[in-house]
């Protein structure tokens, strides 16, 4: 995609969702890294089921910790993958007290650190929580980037990598959000809705259809 089909295509993105927001339900940046871990190979909505009453008990590493993994695991048992990530739960909370005071680093490396923890889900609490102009591909992203010629690339870090430097400094903040959501909404997996996407100028999809 040129230069300025890319910055046309971020206003267009922009103008359609000028605040766009993540789907994850959470209360603070700890909460975040929870609903995040749980988010792996898991829907936003069921993620969102399983913490809603969860976090009105527990909002903190420490409460996690005092929690357990016994009945961490009654709260989120809904969620694919459930026993690892309550093992990954407990112990990521138990580092952040014991190497972090219980608070959530602003740090790419030290998040990494934790289990459970990749680098999209970094990146995810790295954007929403401290503001930072992150791009976390998912699914949803690493097919955008291809599909439209955006940021094409073999993995998600080569996606990631192209799509920070494509980026415009002005659309950064709100890329990973515009990204994702048009990827949820319109430019979906099987069939995409080529006719209501606001990016069809300038997307190179060769099988495009515009009706």
């Amino acid at each position: 995609m040129q230069k300025k089909d890319i910055d046309s295509f971020y206003a267009n993105l922009a103008a359609a969702r000028p605040e766009p927001k993540g789907e994850l339900s959470y209360i603070n940046p700890y909460t975040l890294l929870v609903a995040t871990v749980l988010s792996a190979q898991a829907t936003d909505v069921g993620v969102n089921k399983a913490t809603g009453p969860l976090f009105k008990k527990v909002k903190t590493a420490q409460k996690m910790v005092a929690l357990g993994e016994a009945d961490l695991k009654d709260f989120i048992k809904s969620i694919g993958l459930y026993n690892t990530k309550a093992k990954n739960i407990i112990k990521l909370s138990q580092m952040l007290i014991d190497d972090h005071q219980g608070r959530v680093p602003q740090d790419r490396e030290a998040l990494e650190k934790l289990p459970g923890v990749g680098r999209k889900t970094a990146n995810v609490v790295l954007n929403i929580a401290f503001g930072e102009p992150t791009i976390a591909v998912d699914t949803h992203i690493f097919r955008l980037g291809n599909r439209t010629g955006l940021a094409p690339g073999k993995t998600p870090l080569e996606v990631e990598m192209k799509l920070v430097k494509a980026t415009p400094d002005k659309f950064k903040q709100h890329a990973h959000h515009w990204l994702i959501l048009h990827g949820r909404y319109v430019c979906k997996a099987r069939k995409p809705d080529c006719g209501a996407c606001v990016v069809a100028a300038e997307c190179g999809y060769k099988a495009k259809i515009l009706v």
